[in-house]
């Protein structure tokens, strides 16, 4: 590693140093919020802590800062959910497509901290907690050729997460799943490795793929969070006030992040749309949403870790739909 990291973090004149990983560019509304996080952790415990963050993979893939962060050589990564799978099965949860019925139900079992405080904590074993979320929209497809139907998709190569029930969603939809880092989709679509990925209005512009792909279909298939996840031996090494000081500053940093959020992918689509090119589709999404309910019963079986959160989800659901 360049930045020589070194176990349970160092010492510059007297402060302890906490280092932040994340995968985005310095504009992304995830370093904006974590920018916010650094100011309120300085501003109350500015004499014992400095807070460095590191974008664009700079401390490695999110799975690679994960592990660091499991050990302590990092105090905190963002990470998407999908990562997060391998060392808690409940998180596959939020790979399921067409979980939420709309992005206000995903936002408000997302902002019910409460319940999210359970789910946070089934990674401790791993040596690590989630501490808040972030809103990372809702994914679509996007390739080179247009998707305006399910069959559009059939036969191309599609990026996904590295996560089993994404890979089983793009094959229900007849494409062939492709998992590989978010770093690499650029390349691989430029050089015809892969016809497409998914993800939101964001990846066109901060990621520059709309370079390379210029249709963007609004299929709306998963709405998937990135998580702020903190080393438990750090975050346990705390004293009360330290800790609910940090806490105060996640919370804090989400606020920010979810208000630049809706900024950043108007900003987004503006761009993509009149400087890259690129075609915006409205779909039937109900189309899409059919090819692959059908996993929802197979994930459930598969998966039992789920089915408490998945019930919980469809209850509002429901009362959403009532009260219209």
């Amino acid at each position: 590693m360049a930045f020589g990291l070194t176990g349970c973090g160092s010492l510059t004149n007297g402060k302890r140093i906490i280092r932040i990983s994340h995968a985005q560019s310095e504009t992304h509304p995830e370093h904006l919020g974590l920018l916010a996080f650094k100011e309120y952790v300085e501003e109350n415990l500015g004499d014992k802590y400095e807070v460095e963050i590191f974008p664009n993979e700079l401390l490695g893939s999110a799975q690679k800062a994960i592990e660091l962060t499991q050990t302590g050589a990092i105090d905190f990564v963002v990470a998407g959910t999908a990562n997060l799978e391998t060392f808690a099965d409940v998180y596959e949860i939020f790979s399921m497509p067409y979980l939420f019925d709309s992005e206000e139900i995903y936002k408000s079992v997302m902002q019910d901290t409460d319940y999210m405080e359970k789910i946070y904590e089934s990674t401790d074993d791993a040596g690590f907690r989630v501490v808040t979320w972030y809103n990372a929209g809702t994914r679509n497809f996007y390739a080179k050729t247009p998707i305006r139907t399910p069959d559009d998709l059939k036969g191309l190569k599609i990026r996904v997460q590295q996560s089993p029930a994404s890979v089983a969603m793009v094959n229900a939809f007849g494409a062939a799943a492709s998992p590989m880092g978010f770093g690499e989709v650029y390349t691989a679509i430029q050089q015809n490795v892969i016809d497409g990925a998914e993800n939101n209005e964001l990846a066109l512009t901060n990621n520059k793929h709309g370079e390379v792909a210029k249709y963007y279909s609004y299929n709306k298939h998963q709405m998937v969070p990135d998580m702020l996840v903190g080393n438990l031996k750090f975050l346990e090494g705390l004293s009360p006030e330290e800790y609910q000081v940090f806490k105060d500053a996640a919370a804090l940093s989400t606020e920010v992040e979810m208000a630049e959020w809706d900024k950043c992918v108007d900003e987004a689509k503006d761009i993509a749309q009149n400087q890259m090119g690129v075609e915006f589709i409205d779909v039937d999404v109900d189309a899409f949403k059919q090819k692959v309910l059908p996993l929802h019963e197979q994930m459930l079986k598969e998966n039992p870790k789920i089915v408490d959160v998945y019930n919980h989800i469809q209850e509002i659901n429901e009362k959403a739909k009532e009260a219209k």
